[in-house]
Order: structure tokens, then C-alpha cells, then sequence
């Protein structure tokens, strides 16, 4: 058991503050503009608790994140178990990491011999479709962790169908589900687990959190994050040197992130090259005496070059509706990044500037690559933690990390809102620090003059 006892965290002082800072924050909530911290703000140290032990602060148990992990006691016999796994949406690195992770511990740890994979997704359980699972073994897995995509395939669309989703599984004599995928995908898995239990049927169905965007609620990390910034670094990398080495270059790189900015806010963290970083939670003009073009030419005329990183649902203001959906019902957008080019072009042709742009678009390669070692790590466990799950009888529920702990969240709980970028906090705060931009490129400024 952790040491609970009393301590002071209390941080010395030299004495009483008293020169205004430098640095032009806010001290309201919702101006859309990064708050400053004050002493009173407090993270909680110990984060475990444990029911009705007085040494410890009590917690009603619902308050309480289950841990994930293996039970002294589980629900399913092995030897009459069928497992099956399902990759949906779009590709995201490490999508055969946990495949594998998954085979791996039904077969070596609880000898559960018969393993299907389900191919292209929530469509390869429609009998229509005409695609044949796979089965699954130690042997045919052993080294697609080196791979990028999945070898089950995947797809969108298919969940909405639920009855028939669930009357395949029933006619597979399927025991257990692992569902990897995004919020689409998990909200299927959800429907179909609640059919399941409409009819009686005693199926385990686990969700394995996909989201490239990392925007699911009450997930820290979701996998392939790690090494899509990775790969999102060498974009950036070379935009740069496309822009630095010709006359007024300014390097346009578009990435992933259709309502959240997480990707192009550890890319522009992590890449000190990135001038301006547009994201979703953050509105700009273009035009005006505030907005991008004009502190893009201060930019290129103090430093002959610069490099805008752009999520590719930012500017929606700026760019036309398509009407279209895809087949999981996301909104089809229009290519930020070649409305990005286009105006620029036309913004400084009509300056008498001479820029020289070059856009890059490395969304596919990205989503495509192969885990790296830290993704790899966090997949491994992602999949045992779902076996261990599964096993123990436990449904309608996603594998999460929280705090650094691996743990039981609820379906239902995980796709009630998705995550974003608080551009009040210190992730957003720290970006404007690194990049050096405006703290708003709107034309109607918020903050109050300090």
C-alpha cells in the first residue's frame, strides 16, 4: 500500500510578488484567452482510494475508476471460449500491435485457442458483404507489430446495424468481442452489447479506444498519437527547409484533426520551426488588421520564411460545405490546406509580394506507418488489459489509461462528449509560448488591457 500518511506541499517563497508579469494572460474563464495559475490551484497527489478505510479519504465507489488487470477469479471457461476481434474507421499506427497483444494473451495466458478476426470492420459481420474471417493464431501474428495498417482490414459504416451485427455474432457463437475503434465504433459496440443483453446472450464486448485526433473523453493517450506526431515532426521538418531555402518560402503542412488540435499542438511543441498553428478550438480571420496574412507578412519580411501547420478541421468558417458525409457520418470537409494555399496566393499577388509556397499533405503516410517503440509499448498492454477484461466477464466497457493506470471506463460514460483543446490551459499556452504567435488572430480581440 502506498505511503497516505500526512504531508505539507507547501512551496517556499522569497517573499510576497508584487511585479506585474510581462506576459499578457487573463484571470476570467471563457474570454477564450489562457488563464494565468494561481497558488489556490491544486492537482490531487494520491489519486487511489480505497472504499470505507479511514486512513485514506472515502470515496462513494462509483466515484471510483475500476483498475484494469487480471482477477483471482474469472467468468469464462477458456476451453468453451470463441473470441473475435474487429478493427474499424481509418488505419492509425498500431491497429496490428494490438491484434497481436489481443492473440497473444487469450492464447499463452488463458489458453483460449479459438480466435477469429473479423475483416473490414462492422461490415465483415453482414452476410452480404461476402468477407471471410480469419483465424487467428501465435504463429500468424508473430511479427505484424513491425507493420503498419491492420491485417484484419478495415472499414467504415456497418455499425448502425445492429440486429444484424448481433444475430452474426450469436450465429458464430462468438464469447467475446474486442471492438477497436473510434467513438463511431464504440457507440456500435455499445448498441450491439445492448442487444446481446436484450436477448439474454452472456457475450463479453470490450472497446479498444482508436482515435489518431486523440479526442476520446477520460482516455489520457490514445494509441498511435505518439507516432503520428512523431511522423507529423518530419512534415514539419522538411516544410521547413522547403521554406528557410528560397525567397519569402512559406511552408503549408496540413495534419490530422477534425474537431480536436492535439496533433498539431505536440507537433508545433515539439518542432520549434512552426510559426503559426491553426487548430478548431482556435477561430482566425485571414484577412483584417488582426489576422493571419498580416502577421504572416511581418513574419516573412523580419525572417524571409515561415511555416503554418494547420489541423484539418481548422478555418471551417473558411472553407465551403460539401454537403457529403462518409460512412461512419463524419461531415466531409473541404481541404483546408489547399483554401490555405490559394488565398495566400492570392493575398501577397495582389501585394506585389513574391512567396514562394510549399504544401504538404501527410495525412496517409501518417495514419499508415508502423508504431513506434512507445506506441508499441502502450498497445501491448492496451490489448492484455482488454483480455483480462474480457475474461473476467466484464462488458460494454473501453480499456483506458488515467493517471498513468490502466482502468475500466464505461462505454457509455467514454463517448458521452469528445475531448479538446483547451485553449485557456497550459498545452494551448505553451504552443503560443513555442511558436510565438498572436494569442488570437480574430479581429475582434477578447482579452481586457491588463
Amino acid at each position: 500500500m502506498s505511503d497516505t500518511s500526512a504531508k505539507d506541499y507547501s512551496v517556499p517563497a522569497l517573499g510576497k510578488r508584487k511585479i506585474p508579469s510581462p506576459i499578457i494572460m487573463s484571470t476570467e474563464d471563457g474570454d477564450m484567452v489562457a488563464n494565468y495559475v494561481n497558488d489556490e490551484e491544486k492537482i490531487l497527489y494520491h489519486i487511489e482510494g480505497v472504499v470505507g478505510e479511514h486512513q485514506q479519504v472515502c470515496f462513494d465507489p462509483h466515484e471510483l475508476l475500476e483498475k484494469a488487470g487480471p482477477r483471482e477469479k474469472i467468468y469464462f471457461n477458456p476451453k468453451h471460449v470463441h473470441a473475435a476481434i474487429v478493427t474499424c474507421g481509418g488505419l492509425c499506427p498500431g491497429l496490428n500491435n494490438v491484434i497481436r497483444a489481443v492473440v497473444r494473451c487469450l492464447w499463452y495466458r488463458y489458453g483460449i485457442t479459438r480466435i477469429t478476426g473479423i475483416q473490414n470492420g462492422y461490415r465483415g459481420f453482414l452476410p452480404e458483404t461476402g468477407f471471410e474471417p480469419l483465424e487467428l493464431d501465435p504463429e500468424i501474428v508473430d511479427d505484424i507489430q513491425t507493420k503498419g495498417g491492420t491485417i484484419l482490414k478495415s472499414a467504415r459504416g456497418g455499425g448502425n446495424r445492429v440486429e444484424e451485427i448481433a444475430d452474426a455474432i450469436e450465429r458464430m457463437n462468438i464469447s467475446m468481442l474486442f471492438a477497436v475503434g473510434g467513438d463511431g465504433t464504440q457507440r456500435g459496440a455499445l448498441e450491439v452489447a445492448e442487444e446481446l443483453e436484450r436477448r439474454k446472450l452472456n457475450i463479453s464486448i470490450i472497446g479498444i479506444p482508436k482515435t489518431i485526433d486523440n479526442d476520446f473523453s477520460f482516455i489520457q493517450r490514445s494509441f498511435g498519437f505518439d507516432t503520428a506526431v512523431t511522423e507529423a515532426v518530419k512534415a514539419v521538418s522538411a516544410a521547413h527547409t522547403e521554406a528557410h531555402d528560397t525567397i519569402n518560402g512559406i511552408g503549408l503542412v496540413k495534419v490530422m484533426g477534425r474537431e480536436s488540435g492535439f496533433i498539431a499542438a505536440h507537433t508545433a511543441l515539439a518542432m520549434s520551426d512552426v510559426n503559426f498553428c491553426l487548430i478548431p478550438e482556435s477561430p482566425f480571420d485571414l484577412d483584417g488588421g488582426n489576422g493571419l496574412f498580416i502577421h504572416l507578412k511581418r513574419r516573412l519580411a523580419d525572417r524571409n520564411h515561415a511555416v503554418i501547420l494547420v489541423a484539418e478541421g481548422a478555418g471551417e468558417n473558411l472553407t465551403s460545405e460539401t454537403g457529403k458525409t462518409d460512412l461512419s457520418g463524419n461531415k466531409s470537409l473541404e481541404d483546408i490546406g489547399s483554401v490555405l494555399k490559394r488565398r495566400i496566393k492570392e493575398y501577397f499577388e495582389k501585394d506585389g509580394m513574391e512567396v514562394n509556397i510549399k504544401y504538404i499533405d501527410p495525412s496517409y503516410m501518417i495514419r499508415s506507418a508502423a508504431a513506434n517503440p512507445n506506441d508499441s509499448i502502450y498497445c501491448s498492454r492496451l490489448g492484455a488489459n482488454a483480455v483480462h477484461a474480457a475474461v473476467a466477464g466484464k462488458t460494454k466497457t473501453l480499456i483506458s489509461m488515467v493517471h498513468d493506470n490502466f482502468v475500466h471506463v464505461p462505454m457509455r460514460v467514454a463517448v458521452s462528449k469528445r475531448r479538446h483543446v483547451d485553449i485557456e490551459g497550459s498545452l494551448w499556452r505553451d504552443v503560443l509560448e513555442n511558436t510565438r504567435q498572436p494569442m488570437s488572430m480574430k479581429n475582434q480581440v477578447y482579452i481586457k488591457d491588463k
